[in-house]
């Protein structure tokens, strides 16, 4: 199976890129509103602690989206690079459940890990992009 290119890039990359852009956007997206920035509830630090992780997902998004489309130089690093950037975002989310105390919802929420539904997708894409990426690379060398 012929896998199709994007500017010279593969698929795997434009999957990636998906997964940079939900980091990018996707803080924003959840944390911006009542039950978090603008909760009335919360201490001045743990809105500092969330504003700190939107901007890292922010960073993180187009720090991974810089290093899968910019001019060649090393593919592979530039690969490597923007899908560890991608994923760093998701994996520290679900390892925050391990800390003591810590849970995914305030109560009264009874949800156990809404943020599945996002993490675990977007780094199963990432990492079928990732392999989709290195396949073709491999290929044209």
């Amino acid at each position: 199976m012929r896998v199709p290119r994007l500017r010279g890039r593969g698929i795997g990359r434009a999957l990636i890129s998906v997964t940079a852009l939900a980091t990018a956007a996707g803080p924003y997206k959840a944390d911006w509103n009542e039950t978090h920035v603008h909760n009335p509830a919360w201490p001045p630090h743990a809105k500092f602690h969330n504003g700190q992780t939107m901007s890292l997902g922010l960073a993180l998004g187009l720090g991974s989206l810089y290093q899968l489309w910019r001019a060649p130089g090393s593919a592979r690093t530039s690969l490597d690079t923007g899908a560890t950037l991608a994923s760093l975002y998701w994996l520290t989310q679900i390892s925050a459940l391990a800390y003591p105390g810590s849970k995914a919802v305030d109560p009264p929420g009874t949800a156990r890990f809404p943020q599945a539904k996002i993490a675990f997708p977007a780094l199963a894409l990432t990492g079928l992009g990732y392999l989709l990426e290195r396949r073709r690379l491999a290929k044209a060398t």
